[in-house]
């Protein structure tokens, strides 16, 4: 007989005794063999190993305990036998399958790689074994999260589908069903601030606004968690300091589809700062800390200032070196006379010096062109101030959408630490290319690169070849921003353009021209820098159009019949530029300002001068800098300068200011804002007539018309914009630095300072006609509207909505713009 006695039965363990005999008592015995049987996946071997039984043992009931348990605890089995045949002890197992597969059905509000990590965590993974006993925790664990959202009709199910092999596939089935929306909010206790102004201060809301299309009354454990924080911070920082949050309540309806939430509090009394020790190694600077301190005695106490002063204090600190400070308050709380004496103890700990200033991401850009943007040097001491201005450096250059940080301290030290920059570069140029027709333009062919940061050198470097219907130029240009060690840079440009403007919808005339410049930039500090630079230009006018304006330039100049007109001009220019802006592209923070002259030297063919002046601002709203206030303007200012034949010279037609367009006046048509130019005729047809059908003929011939043209600008600008800068919802946070959205109000005047407005004033009104004072600064355009800018791998793209809400007869309008190029 193989089965002689039948082991008595152990339930803690859950294993099975079976045999042929059966007996009421354990009956101890020497172990002769050993025989397991079941086995599948797991070795002979790495079970015996797992069985602390050996072969000569003798076996008692406590020892049959502590194997099995030992075979449990191994995982691989769930189901274990054992009995004895004489010295044999034989021990029947059931492997635990195997999971061949694990799917997911029904779930929406859990994606399926937050399913997936849940469950390795727990050890559930394909090719592992499955413990049964871990489902039942598993379905549990779901099924509280979704109740955490408000979803108390989900259900989570395990299935188990059996495969050959020992092998399972895990099946997880999800009935998410409907979130309990929040039918009520109530805050118990509060007398101070009353329940619109603490609830208003939630993120859970019991109503929504129809037109709050983003708004919900979905309730979240977490987001409940979250306003309670958020009401206790808020009863802190009004002096509130023993305010409680007694209990809080959530009930659901009996429908199961709603919820109350109560709120008990307990206010407590307003308390006031009785005084401010500073304590610990205040490293002999005691009279600039004490001044440093933003809370006075008297002060209602507010939490937030607190924490504000400790950041102070570990900021200030961290200018010197010491990079880990320990600042803390201990306050001391006097309930009688409802004040606090607040304790702020210092320890500066070690000054920390810098080993190594390392970086990555930067697969392009060169080491050294990041290293000379740097104020915190290597081997000097930790400047926490010095790491952020460096930071913002490397913002500025243009060339990176994210720069990052981190103090690292090296091993085996506690005063000597390495910082890793780590940036994420971005398109740091533009590129075009292509053959287009267009009824304005033709035929065109363009080829264009710009690039600011050229082969990584961070030398700018452009190259443009553009030829259509009406223009073809090129354009070849490099500078070198740190043509010396000391960040004087130099550069250049060399030009060629043939233009026909009366082919692009302006006023008419063909100007040819080339030139060359040369630039020069001297550093003053990290935000301020001034320019300067030479340059040749010879310009070609011909074939101009009959038109006041043109006409009183050219009277100046105009030899004899010649209608074609040569100038060579000599310039000089000189500028300053300021910028403390965060970033390069897309700035959140700070201001910059350009202001440059341009002035042809004496001698010149034409003798004139220009002003212009760029101003930026922007406002964070939010610490995270998610909406931002941006305010610019623009003012420019043109003349010349000496006398050419007995008249002043004044500034060239070609000169002049434009507006309009997706970069400076949004809802006007580019460069169509501003005067226009204008004939008086006499006895001559005026074609075409209003009507656009073909020409009139004067009905007295010594009737005057007059004849609006084209934009020809003016000599004087003033421009101004504000902009709301938002997030754009459901954009993945990883494209917030490329993609910007704004809303944009615009406004902006062009005006002739020379115009004789008088001449014309007197002259008969017609119905072709009528002549504006073109010298008026007021007649100024506005407009509103929307717009979208990216930094696409081509280059920045900038699309705008627009209307205008000021304009005249005559203006040219549009909705829709865009520009390549150029961001705000």
């Amino acid at each position: 007989m193989r089965l002689n006695k039948l082991f008595a039965s152990i339930l803690l363990v859950g294993a099975t005794f079976s045999g042929n005999t059966l007996a009421e008592s354990f009956q101890p015995f020497t172990v002769t063999d050993i025989q397991v049987e079941g086995l599948q996946r797991v070795a002979l071997g790495a079970a015996l190993l797992n069985l602390p039984v050996k072969v000569g043992d003798t076996i008692d009931e406590l020892k049959l305990q502590q194997a099995i348990k030992a075979l449990y605890a191994s995982t691989n089995f769930e189901n274990i036998q054992v009995s004895r045949d004489d010295g044999v002890l034989i021990v029947a197992v059931k492997e635990r399958p195997t999971i061949s597969e694990i799917s997911f059905d029904g779930n929406k509000d859990i994606k399926d790689e937050q399913l997936q990590e849940s469950l390795d965590g727990s050890g559930v993974k394909i090719g592992e074994s499955l413990d049964r006993t871990m489902l039942s925790g598993i379905e549990k664990g779901l099924q509280d999260f979704y109740y955490g959202v408000g979803k108390y009709g989900a259900k989570v199910e395990a299935e188990i589908i059996n495969l050959p092999r020992n092998r399972v596939e895990l099946k997880l089935k999800f009935t998410e069903g409907l979130a309990a929306d929040i039918r009520q909010i109530n805050v118990v206790g509060n007398t101070v601030f009353s329940d619109e102004e603490l609830i208003g201060m939630l993120e859970l809301k019991d109503y929504v606004a129809w037109w709050d299309l983003f708004g919900e009354r979905r309730y979240q454990k977490q987001k409940l968690q979250a306003d309670l924080e958020s009401i206790k911070a808020f009863y802190h920082n009004q002096g509130y300091i023993r305010f409680k949050e007694t209990s809080t309540q959530v009930a659901m309806t009996p429908d199961r589809k709603g919820l109350y939430i109560t709120i008990n509090v307990d206010e407590g009394e307003p308390y006031k700062v009785s005084k401010v020790n500073l304590t610990g190694d205040l490293m002999g600077r005691e009279k600039l800390m004490e001044a440093l301190l933003p809370i006075k005695e008297g002060d209602t106490y507010n939490a937030a200032e607190v924490t504000f002063t400790e950041e102070l204090y570990s900021k200030y600190l961290g200018r010197f070196g010491y990079a880990y400070p320990e600042v803390q308050t201990y306050p001391e709380i006097d309930d009688e006379t409802k004040e606090v004496t607040l304790n702020v103890g210092i320890k500066p700990g070690k000054r920390v010096y810098v080993r190594a200033i390392n970086f990555t991401g930067n697969t392009i850009t060169k080491d050294e062109v990041m290293r000379r943007k740097l104020t915190q040097m290597e081997g000097a001491w930790l400047n926490s101030d010095l790491v952020e201005r460096s930071k913002e450096s490397l913002n500025r250059l243009g060339f990176f959408e994210k720069v990052d940080t981190e103090t690292i301290q090296v091993p085996g030290t506690d005063d000597i630490v390495d910082i890793d920059f780590t940036v994420k570069e971005q398109p740091s140029g533009s590129f075009n290319a292509g053959v287009g027709y267009g009824s304005g333009t033709g035929v065109s062919l363009q080829f264009g690169v710009q690039q600011n940061n050229f082969l990584g050198t961070g030398n700018q470097a452009g190259l443009n070849i553009n030829t259509n219907k009406y223009q073809k130029q090129i354009n070849l240009s490099y500078t070198d921003p740190y043509w010396t060690k000391d960040g004087i840079s130099l550069g250049g440009s060399i030009y060629w353009s043939k233009t026909d403007y009366g082919r692009a919808n302006l006023e008419a005339y063909k100007n040819q021209s080339y030139g060359f410049a040369l630039n020069s930039g001297f550093p003053i500090n990290e935000y301020n820098r001034i320019n300067g630079g030479i340059g040749f230009r010879h310009n070609t006018l011909s074939e101009l159009s009959d038109n006041q304006q043109t006409n009183q330039f050219f009277d100046i100049y105009r030899d004899g019949a010649n209608d074609e007109l040569s100038f060579d001009n000599f310039e000089l220019n000189l500028g300053w530029s300021r910028s403390s802006l965060n970033r390069g592209t897309f700035p959140t923070n700070g201001s910059s300002q350009r202001f440059n002259t341009k002035v042809t030297t004496p001698g010149s063919d034409v003798q004139y001068f220009k002003m212009d002046l760029d101003t930026k601002f922007y406002f964070p709203l939010t610490r995270s800098h998610s909406f931002v206030f941006l305010a610019r303007a623009r003012l420019g200012y043109g003349n010349g300068y000496g006398q050419t034949n007995d008249n002043d010279n004044i500034l060239p037609f070609w000169e002049n200011y434009y507006s309009g367009g997706s970069t400076t006046l949004r809802g006007f048509k580019t460069n169509t804002v501003g005067p226009r130019s204008f004939s008086v005729t006499r006895d001559q047809e005026f074609c075409p007539d209003p009507s656009g059908s073909g020409c009139s003929l004067p009905t007295n011939p010594n009737e005057i018309f007059v004849r609006n043209g084209r934009s020809l600008g003016g000599n004087a600008i003033a421009t101004a914009s504000l902009e709301l800068i938002v997030p754009i919802p459901f954009l993945d946070e990883a494209y917030s630095n490329s993609v910007r959205t704004s809303f944009f109000a615009d406004a902006g005047s062009i005006w002739d300072t020379e115009f004789d407005y008088d001449s014309y004033r007197d002259l008969p009104a017609t119905e072709f006609a009528k002549i504006q004072d073109y010298s008026d600064p007021s007649l100024y355009r506005a407009s509103y509207g929307l717009s979208v800018q990216w930094l696409s791998p081509m280059g920045p793209l900038v699309f705008s909505l627009a209307r205008p809400i000021k304009e005249y007869e005559g203006d040219d309008t549009e909705v829709f713009s865009f520009n390549i190029g150029q961001t705000f």
